[in-house]
């Protein structure tokens, strides 16, 4: 699985997400990264990737991820999505990309994959929460 931080600009959540994404085995991609998450941020996320030998990747858009990566399924958590993400929908070679910005997916954003939800939750969470809770559902099945 490949989970791409689409949008961030908090140092804080690209590394809160990296050092989640790093415990869990799977390929973390950020997208669009600016402010203080392009200065700060990315270093601190390079430099754990290099120590835990972990693959990590930095490019300028989603559609780059998309492309570059081509994955056989691309899904962007959103809580206004009616279809939830199930386990067996993460089967074969499968892109999940939570946004770091509080106002969410661009409509060109979501034209690139299929919008769901992780939870029965409808406040809005950030992307360290979605994160979590797509590993702690991935456990269970």
């Amino acid at each position: 699985m490949i989970l791409v931080l689409h949008n961030v600009t908090s140092t804080q959540r690209l590394v809160d997400t990296a050092r989640l994404a790093f415990q869990n085995d799977v390929m973390f991609v950020v997208t669009k990264v600016g402010g203080t998450a392009a200065q700060a941020g990315v270093p601190e996320a390079s430099k754990l990737a290099y120590k835990l030998g972990k693959p990590f990747l930095v490019l300028p858009d989603l559609k780059d991820a998309v492309d570059l990566l081509s994955p056989e399924k691309v899904f962007l958590v959103t809580n206004s999505s009616q279809k939830k993400l199930l386990g067996e929908d993460l089967k074969g070679k499968a892109m999940v990309v939570v946004s770091g910005a509080e106002n969410g997916f661009s409509k060109f954003d979501l034209s690139l994959g299929e919008s769901v939800r992780l939870s029965d939750v409808d406040v809005d969470q950030n992307p360290v929460v979605q994160a979590s809770l797509l590993f702690y559902c991935l456990r269970k099945t």
